[in-house]
């Protein structure tokens, strides 16, 4: 009978318990929200409110909502409102005018500051001014405003959570002249641009927008089916120039094909014979195609993978982490880094080069295989052994304790671990394949100590792994303080929960955002098939010089101009708001080149002097050494002969310069075939249009470093100008891959500075024009040439053309100081008989030649001032 009576007692007690618990804290609080802020002491506000729908050609269209409220003095929170902003009745009074009941949470606009706070002896005025984005369908909550992008017409509402049914002072919705409907036709005053209404209450606020089907086109784009199909089609025509190219690479053409000098003869082993080394020779070649079709497979199908059948919405976080661990595995293991691969040179075959015998092979293989088996070994632990972690079975987001983020942490690190380490393994494949690394020490070191490189490379990779999970973090608290800068007592488990929920998304957005840029190892492929291809290499890994090619074979000039369409091209589509298009894009770059050289085939100076003229003046180094000297004698007799016609030469007669200048002459014609050559061509034009360098690619690989550094400020002022964007500033702040973004597109600019001036250095002997500014102009109008041809689009999809126009304004400028700096560097052994570099090119280009030169370079950088004024005004 005494245990009944308790159990009497305690029943009542449990029940309210069991209740309170049911409702916890926070929801406790948003149930009194309302009866707290006492909105009562609100009526006789006064209220002003405006919303500026801003419409710029370059940026996502962004919603402005400007609302000041004047609130007596005889509402209890209203002395609140002059505290600071980080008193708890601050965050209340702010939170009951601006939100009402409604939970802090719900809403994720942006407030460039907080609200401004001016108090008198009757009133105090909030001034409080939101933005946001229309970047969906999606309705958009701003201020006491709510748009609604739907369909062909979009909607716009002034649904305020608080003083709904006080009139408003004055109400103005500014459309930026966009057509739009009045539907209760209440408003005051209507013009071109904007409506007003006057003492009105915020239900007779109904604005119906029409804007154009161009600003609807990006959106609709965006969310359909469009985008997707866009970047599908992006890797597979990366894929199908990879396998183009490397189908293209025939076995006997690699070795000894038209356009590709004979290998010289290099130290064998006495073992080997002739047979033998050409058999090695023919399995390095099938070796190197094999990767390369193995890697445009792989690539298209991971990328197909995650842009169309995995999709975040569609499995949990385990089934993810399920298929993404063995996949960054069998990633790895298909790159084989320990591969012997397609070297140059095989074991014994040069004195620097110490032999590889198979169990150097064997320990690379199991240093690769040990540390990848044990950091995927991790991630299986984690998802074995959830409950240790204290994890549900599907590892959703609902784990708020500190030891199950910790699980899905170790589980996202690992997982983007494994999948930078095969693209690590892809890259060193690629450029130990193609000659890249020829004869440096890094192959040395990999060749005798594979575990201390592999540590080294994964210690690396983890920084990078640990970084991107840092930016996601820190991301993840800005965004938890923005939405909840008005709760005054911020929940917790709440935080936790969205902390919970980062981790579990952290490497399947990383992940993708990794991936999407491998394409970068597209570009790779390229250049190392290329250098595979570019020519005959000494032990030493030089390359030699003796009766080089004119410029790249035509399997090769497909190479080259892939790389300017992959690196620089498709800057274009992107610039021109058309990342829909990027495989046809890319294409248009490619047809463009080729139509570039088809012209440079007739009017280039090489060509036109000959086939005969190269084979007797350019054939060996000593010939083109006697180039060059006679180039530097026409130069001479042209600085005489400027001397003389001002009456300051002693000794020297005109006859005699003209006498000097007509032998040179002789000298070029007897080479020529019969006819003499054209006589506005110059031994000088011939040296300047032949290059630095003895082989293309060394004119292309001085040429890419001096684009590189050159191209530094340009970098620097185009990330300047994208950052004054303000959408693009809070994607960057705000977006977990935001920095990870930036940080890779300085990369990217940098990288297609580069291979711009990679292109002009390859093609330089094969560009039109006599100067050397004439081929930069040329190949700037072939990466235009696309942009003309989508003036359509461009006007279609209604963007700003000018971001593009800078951009080939850029590159433009780089390409001209590149190409002065390698006609300076085509006489660098003059370089000490002349007081500076300076005197040495204006001796080389001669007064008018320069001063022609420098005019242009600055009209150049005043283009380029001006598109910049233009755009940031």
């Amino acid at each position: 009978m005494a245990m009944t009576r308790w159990w009497r007692l305690l029943l009542p007690l449990l029940v309210l318990v069991a209740w309170a618990g049911e409702c916890g804290p926070a929801q406790a609080r948003q149930r009194d929200a309302g009866t707290d802020c006492m909105s009562d002491g609100l009526r006789g506000s006064t209220v002003s409110a405006t919303l500026r729908l801003e419409q710029h050609k370059r940026s996502t269209p962004r919603i402005v909502s400007d609302m000041t409220v004047r609130v007596p003095r005889r509402w209890p929170h209203a002395r609140h409102l002059t505290f600071g902003e980080e008193s708890p009745q601050y965050r209340q009074a702010m939170r009951c005018l601006l939100l009402g009941d409604e939970a802090p949470g719900e809403r994720s606009e942006w407030h460039p500051h907080d609200p401004v706070v001016t108090a008198t002896d009757n009133s105090v005025t909030v001034h409080y001014v939101a933005f946001n984005w229309i970047t969906s369908e999606n309705p958009v909550l701003v201020g006491p405003w709510q748009v609604i992008p739907t369909g062909k017409a979009w909607m716009i509402y002034l649904w305020p959570p608080t003083l709904q049914t006080d009139r408003w002072k004055r109400i103005e919705v500014d459309l930026s002249g966009l057509n739009f409907n009045d539907l209760v036709e209440h408003a005051s005053s209507t013009t071109g641009n904007h409506l007003v209404w006057k003492n009105a209450l915020p239900e007779e606020v109904q604005v119906e927008v029409d804007p154009s089907w161009q600003r609807l086109l990006p959106v609709k784009l965006s969310q359909s089916l469009w985008a997707t199909a866009g970047i599908a089609s992006w890797w597979v025509c990366a894929s199908a120039l990879i396998a183009v190219a490397a189908l293209r690479t025939g076995p006997a053409e690699a070795a000894t094909g038209r356009g590709t000098a004979r290998r010289p003869a290099m130290r064998k082993a006495p073992e080997r014979s002739a047979a033998d080394a050409s058999d090695t020779d023919i399995g390095q070649d099938v070796s190197f195609k094999r990767t390369l079709l193995e890697w445009a497979g792989l690539s298209t199908g991971v990328a197909l993978a995650l842009l169309l059948f995995v999709p975040q919405d569609r499995f949990s976080p385990r089934w993810h982490a399920l298929l993404c661990i063995p996949a960054g595995v069998v990633l790895v293991f298909a790159a084989r880094p320990w591969s012997l691969g397609a070297s140059r040179t095989s074991a014994g075959a040069g004195p620097d080069e110490p032999a590889r015998p198979a169990d150097v092979q064997r320990r690379q293989a199991l240093a690769v295989t040990a540390t990848t088996c044990a950091v995927a070994g991790i991630g299986l632990l984690v998802l074995l052994a959830h409950d240790v972690f204290g994890l549900p079975g599907g590892l959703g987001p609902k784990a708020t304790t500190a030891f199950g983020r910790t699980g899905l942490a170790l589980l996202g690190l690992v997982t983007v671990w494994l999948w930078l380490a095969a693209m690590a393994a892809w890259a060193w494949r690629f450029v130990r394949e193609g000659g890249l690394l020829q004869g440096r020490r890094w192959t040395r070191r990999w060749d005798e100590a594979p575990v201390r490189c592999v540590a080294v490379v994964g210690c690396l990779l983890a920084a990078v792994a640990v970084a991107l999970f840092a930016c996601a973090w820190w991301v993840s608290e800005r965004r938890w303080r923005r939405v909840n800068w008005l709760v005054e007592q911020p929940d917790p488990s709440a935080h936790n929960a969205a902390l919970s929920h980062t981790f579990a998304d952290f490497f399947y957005t990383d992940l993708r955002w990794l991936f999407a840029y491998s394409w970068v190892l597209t570009g790779i492929a390229l250049l190392a098939l290329l250098r595979f291809r570019s020519g005959p290499f000494w032990a030493d890994g030089r390359p030699g010089h003796e009766r080089f090619p004119l410029g790249p074979s035509k399997p090769d000039l497909l190479l080259t101009v892939s790389l300017f369409a992959f690196f620089v091209g498709v800057r274009a589509a992107r610039f021109a708001g058309a990342g829909a298009l990027y495989g046809v894009w890319l294409v248009l770059n490619i047809l463009a080149l080729y139509a570039l050289l088809a012209l440079g085939r007739r009017w280039s100076v090489l060509s036109r002097m000959g086939d005969r003229f190269y084979r007797v003046r350019l054939a060996s180094k000593q010939d083109r050494s006697e180039l060059l000297e006679k180039a530097r004698q026409y130069r001479n007799a042209n600085h005489q002969m400027h001397l003389v016609d001002q009456g300051r030469a002693a000794g020297v007669t005109c006859e005699q310069v003209e006498e000097k200048l007509n032998g040179l002459h002789q000298w070029v014609a007897t080479a020529c075939e019969g006819a003499d050559p054209p006589e506005q061509i110059s031994v000088l034009d011939i040296a300047l249009a032949w290059g630095p360098e003895g082989h293309w690619w060394s004119n292309a690989v001085r040429a890419a470093r001096l684009a590189f550094w050159f191209g530094t400020p340009a970098t620097l002022l185009l990330v300047y100008y994208e950052a004054q964007d303000s959408y693009a500033r809070q994607q960057a702040l705000y977006s977990p891959i935001g920095i990870p973004e930036f940080a890779a597109q300085l990369v990217l600019y940098q990288l297609g500075w580069a291979v711009a001036g990679f292109t002009l250095g390859a093609l330089w002997r094969l560009l039109p024009g006599h100067r050397s500014q004439a081929r930069a102009w040329l190949l700037t109008a072939a990466y235009g040439f696309p942009a003309v041809l989508a003036a359509a689009l461009i006007h279609i999809m209604d963007t700003d053309p000018r971001q593009l126009l800078l951009y080939a304004a850029l590159l433009l400028v780089i390409l001209t100081l590149t190409s002065i700096w390698m006609d300076l560097a085509t006489f660098q052994r003059e370089r000490k008989y002349w007081p500076s570099g300076f005197a040495l090119l204006l001796s080389i280009h001669q007064l008018r030649g320069l001063s022609v030169g420098i005019t242009w370079i600055l009209a150049q950088l005043a283009a380029v001032v001006t598109i910049y004024k233009s755009l940031t005004h």
